[in-house]
């Protein structure tokens, strides 16, 4: 229940808006002055000395209406300004304002011909909002203030709430010094630092509450709100050095993010995850069953690579634990270096390139041909096979493909019908098989030996797939012509020595697993995987998940979203929506995917709950996780 009598009060720039209005005044009134940035640079700094009690506010105020030489006729156009920057939190909590508005008041430093407007959309009324008022020449210039208005004076807000003498608990809510001044007087009861669109140190090292947005304000009071938890209390580890985009796109949605470099071993991860409620890897990271064990809050595991053997999917799956990865985002990356190595290996660039760094020049076409008209077999020919195979038949090749799916042939390819009819008749192979571990040694000995004579293997899929030994022999035998190889059956887990059987052989190209290292895959993984990540926490969607049932779901407004995660056997959708019964919820929408494993279902629904329907569906039997949104 809410606490009756509680009292809030508000600040308005930086809080209710994302701006200083009077900063923004400054950009109208100043178009077009040769000086302009440095006027507004110095109105910034003004104000950010007022903020935080460096100087009087009486000063700063003057300072600024002097430097900023406004016009009646500009209020107008920042207000609309004004009207468009309103923080995102706040916006989006709309309903709190008119639900609440009588116990809501705005006490300010700014100016009620900008403020009333605004706060008049969320049900504030101009009585209820305290805050100076300019004066005009004749000509409508702003020339100054009301002197007379105790917000003009320096801790001006002091004295506004102490003559107001509200009743009950009094929530001061602001992002500068100057509102915490009233919980440093004792004439209100607590001080939340309102950090969404600057953190100011001075407010938050003396807040009772820092609040990154309007969401943590109303959960703490166990208020109103659009969603159920905020999601600056959601924790997101982010290992492996992915791309700062990622880092980026998760914090500008509010999550709190951390960014470790390196991956972490078994031990160290299963210290970090706990209280984690989504892990971000690569490649090096293994996410087993003892780290899922210890992932007691864990949602979601983004990959941000292709590959998943890494992550025990089965396992996840038991957890409630959505995995997405990056099926598309590197594909042009992996492809354009399987290009270059076709053509670097059937010229035997590497050789001569090597010579000559010797000092030696060996100018000869001996093993050196072009790849025009020449058979390339692309074995797996999903994303990366398909896009290949394009690129290959543009610059005069001929493509023969294998894959143990059905797969529809681009442009002239040929499909083979078994491995060895594609292996017998390629003068490059190229391997682009998924990570199965049934395709551990896919190609070994028995395999080469079904390969042209002095043919090309290239292997950007996964270490396993090839028996190294083997390749190794071929190549010094001559059986195989070059070999390029991007992956190994085992990698460092960071940068440094490394020992292969391939290393000191002519014509073969060896590169430390960065067939997806481009700085385009890597910002495109950057942001594919965080929307993944973003859409499933945000909105409950597990499109493209690889271990979960798919369900696209429709934006709601107005409703409740509840998630469901079950063990999928009979009987228990009669379950939840008998407790929804009971609870006499009304159903807007359901939806309901499936696998052999699990099941997942969502619930709209139209009206406020009674806490006590959470409990029942979460004691629900077989269920594994359970999730409100909003």
């Amino acid at each position: 229940m809410v606490e009756a009598g509680r009292k809030y009060v508000f600040d308005f720039d930086s809080t209710l808006t994302r701006v200083e209005a009077l900063d923004v005044l400054a950009e109208i009134t100043l178009q077009g002055r040769s000086n302009r940035e440095q006027v507004i640079e110095e109105i910034q700094e003004i104000t950010n000395l007022g903020i935080d009690g460096d100087i009087s506010f009486t000063e700063s105020l003057e300072k600024r209406i002097k430097l900023i030489k406004a016009h009646k006729d500009d209020l107008g156009g920042l207000v609309e300004e004004l009207r468009q920057k309103i923080s995102k939190s706040i916006e989006s909590n709309k309903e709190f304002f008119h639900e609440f508005s009588e116990d809501i008041y705005v006490i300010s430093c700014g100016f009620k011909e900008f403020i009333d407007p605004i706060v008049e959309e969320y049900n504030i009324p101009s009585d209820r909002v305290y805050a100076n008022t300019f004066k005009f020449d004749e000509e409508g210039n702003i020339v100054g203030f009301d002197e007379t208005n105790v917000l003009a004076t320096h801790n001006g807000k002091i004295e506004c709430l102490k003559n107001l003498d509200l009743d009950g608990e009094v929530q001061v809510i602001g992002d500068g010094y100057s509102d915490y001044v009233m919980r440093e007087a004792g004439i209100a009861d607590k001080f939340f630092a309102y950090t969404e669109n600057v953190h100011r140190e001075k407010a938050a090292n003396n807040a009772d509450h820092v609040t990154p947005n309007l969401d943590e304000f109303l959960f703490v009071n166990d208020l109103p709100r659009k969603i159920s938890y905020p999601k600056n209390r959601i924790k997101i580890l982010l290992l492996e050095n992915v791309h700062p985009d990622a880092f980026e796109n998760l914090s500008n949605d509010g999550f709190s993010v951390e960014l470790v470099k390196h991956s972490l071993s078994e031990d160290e991860l299963i210290e970090r995850i706990k209280g984690v409620h989504v892990l971000g890897i690569r490649s090096k990271t293994q996410v087993t069953q003892k780290v899922l064990d210890a992932a007691n809050k864990l949602l979601v595991i983004g990959a941000f690579c292709i590959g998943t053997t890494q992550i025990d999917l089965e396992y996840s799956k038991k957890k409630g634990v959505v995995v997405f990865n990056a099926p598309y985002s590197n594909t042009r990356s992996v492809v354009e270096l399987a290009i270059g190595q076709i053509i670097m290996l059937m010229r035997s660039i590497f050789p001569r390139s090597s010579e000559i760094h010797e000092g030696k020049w060996n100018k000869t076409a001996i093993n050196s041909r072009e790849v025009r008209g020449k058979n390339l077999g692309i074995v797996g020919y999903g994303n990366i096979g398909k896009q290949l195979s394009v690129l290959a038949e543009a610059i005069g090749m001929r493509v023969y493909y294998y894959d143990v799916m059905d797969r529809l042939a681009l442009g002239n390819a040929v499909r083979c019908n078994t491995l060895e009819d594609l292996l017998s008749v390629s003068d490059v192979v190229s391997l682009h098989v998924d990570d199965n571990k049934a395709n551990k040694n896919f190609i070994g000995e028995r395999e080469i030996n079904q390969m042209k004579d002095g043919a090309i293997l290239i292997n950007l899929s996964r270490g396993f797939v090839v028996d190294i030994a083997a390749m190794a022999n071929a190549l010094k035998s001559g059986k195989l012509g070059g070999a390029a190889v991007d992956v190994y059956p085992s990698e460092p887990r960071s940068n440094g020595n490394f020992v292969t059987d391939l290393q000191g052989i002519p014509n073969v190209i060896l590169t430390p697993h960065i067939g997806g290292s481009t700085e385009e895959a890597q910002r495109d993984i950057a942001g594919f995987v965080p929307n993944k990540i973003m859409d499933y926490i945000n909105s409950g969607n597990t499109v493209d998940a690889v271990n979960f049932p798919n369900i696209r779901l429709p934006k709601q407004n107005n409703a409740h979203r509840f998630l469901h995660i079950h063990k999928n056997v009979p009987g228990i959708m009669a379950k939840i929506n008998k407790v929804l019964a009971e609870y006499e919820m009304n159903i807007t929408g359901q939806y309901l995917s499936t696998d052999s494993e699990v099941g997942y279902v969502i619930s709209d629904l139209d009206k406020d709950y009674n806490k006590e329907v959470v409990k029942a569906l979460k004691s629900v039997e077989n269920t594994i996780k359970f999730r409100v949104l909003y």
